[in-house]
């Protein structure tokens, strides 16, 4: 998902259309966590970028999207953009645990 959100609407409230981003955003994430797994991969990694502009975007984690969301509207920005792309990943074992009794 690469897109640039507006924080404003005709008809509905900013609150309202903060909230709808949110799902949208949400609902995204899931659908790609609900695909399949290529072979030998664990889970899938979300590369994400947030910012004013593409150009501005800097990297975040998947996990503190909505807390940049408030912030943005905080700070009165008329958008904001967002990327999210997802990776499949490989867990490695910790080397410093031992599982074997």
């Amino acid at each position: 998902m690469k897109k640039t959100f507006a924080l404003t609407h005709a008809k509905l409230q900013q609150a309202r259309l903060v909230d709808a981003i949110k799902h949208e955003i949400k609902k995204y994430l899931a659908r790609e966590r609900r695909k399949a797994l290529p072979e030998g991969k664990d889970y899938w990694a979300f590369d994400c970028r947030f910012g004013e502009t593409e150009q501005q975007a800097v990297k975040v984690f998947n996990s503190d999207i909505n807390k940049k969301i408030d912030a943005a509207v905080e700070q009165q920005w008329p958008a904001f953009y967002v990327e999210i792309l997802a990776r499949s990943c490989t867990h490695l074992p910790r080397p410093d645990v031992d599982f074997e009794d």
